[in-house]
């Protein structure tokens, strides 16, 4: 099951980035690119996220 503990680490890495992400949004002083940065590292976390999930329901069926 390394498929399945690779998966619950990226989502708690996403759910990190998240969290920064709100954290910067509420300063209004934070730079507009490190909210861009943080933004481009969530969502490449996510579609991580998605295309092992995908590889792994097809592995089921």
């Amino acid at each position: 099951m390394a498929i399945q503990a690779h998966l619950v680490e990226l989502e708690r890495k996403h759910r990190v980035l998240e969290g920064e992400l709100h954290e910067a949004l509420m300063h209004l002083s934070t730079d507009d690119l490190r909210i861009v940065e943080l933004k481009r590292r969530k969502l490449l976390l996510k579609d991580e996220i998605e295309k092992l999930r995908q590889s792994t329901s097809e592995t089921l069926h």
